[in-house]
């Protein structure tokens, strides 16, 4: 099937409804047989590296093993205070500079940072810095991280749909990251302001954040826009725990116009891991 065909017949699906129905799959407290069943299926399906985590049988639910957390030590955080490291495992999907407010989807697909934080003052401050769009498979550890130490400022919840985020998708649905669900992050740190966005997916269960146990999960039936910015920041140090998806999406990642210089290796394709240095100040 040709991925124009793929997007005209997930266009047919209820993928919200879709979404939220395997989400509760997902949480369900299986029979243990059942459950390893599933567990073991998928990782061997997925080529999932499960010496990296717990035995799967400690898993109650098939949602806490897709969401699991690593060993100790599994992923080291390269140091430096203006050293920015990946939020996530994943692959690069694009990367460049939000000239004009401009964002490159896919080639000959473009969309407004303005559309994809939902908020007009972020944006302009953040118009023409540095992004990085970094895809997350069903393989992968699904928890996200701080990119650099900081204070998190607000976040921003925008309910839409829940397209796939593969390159079906990418390449035939205009503005996906701006029509999907998504919880932006706002953070101030030693590289200036930072957007780190997480894209729902179709049949993501949830995507949760860790730093303010107050924000609730995404992909709700009726959730309604939401926002906050704190009084008082919530400080947070590099590597830590952001929030998790419990399916797999996307993450992106949005600075201010010349206070971080991306690493070149950071091209569309290239596979990145949690903590490992992709950028920092230009000219360091």
């Amino acid at each position: 099937m040709s991925g124009k065909a793929f997007v005209a017949a997930l266009r047919l699906l209820p993928k919200n409804a879709l979404s939220r129905a395997a989400g509760a799959v997902t949480r369900w407290e299986a029979p243990a047989p059942v459950r390893q069943l599933m567990i073991r299926g998928f990782a061997s399906h997925y080529r999932v590296d499960l010496s990296e985590c717990e035995d799967p049988s400690t898993f109650r639910t098939f949602g806490e093993f897709f969401s699991r957390p690593l060993r100790p030590g599994s992923r080291p955080i390269a140091p430096g205070e203006e050293v920015l490291v990946s939020p996530v495992d994943g692959v690069v999907s694009e990367t460049g500079l939000a000239e004009g407010g401009r964002m490159v989807q896919a080639k000959g697909i473009e969309y407004r940072l303005g559309h994809l934080v939902a908020d007009t003052a972020v944006a302009r401050r953040l118009e023409g810095g540095p992004y990085a769009t970094l895809y997350l498979s069903p393989r992968d550890y699904h928890r996200i991280h701080f990119p650099i130490s900081g204070r998190v400022s607000g976040w921003r919840y925008v309910p839409g749909r829940l397209w796939p985020v593969n390159a079906a998708s990418v390449r035939n649905v205009p503005g996906l990251f701006c029509v999907n669900e998504r919880l932006v992050t706002l953070l101030d740190g030693p590289l200036g302001p930072c957007a780190i966005v997480a894209v729902g997916a179709t049949v993501v269960g949830r995507v949760r954040a860790s730093y303010d146990p107050s924000i609730p999960p995404t992909n709700l039936a009726g959730a309604m826009a939401r926002s906050r910015d704190y009084v008082d920041p919530i400080a947070v140090q590099k590597g830590q725990e952001l929030g998790a998806f419990e399916m797999g999406s996307t993450v992106i990642l949005v600075f201010e116009k010349g206070r971080v210089a991306l690493s070149p290796a950071l091209v569309p394709g290239a596979a990145v891991r949690v903590g490992m240095a992709i950028g920092g100040r230009p000219g360091r």
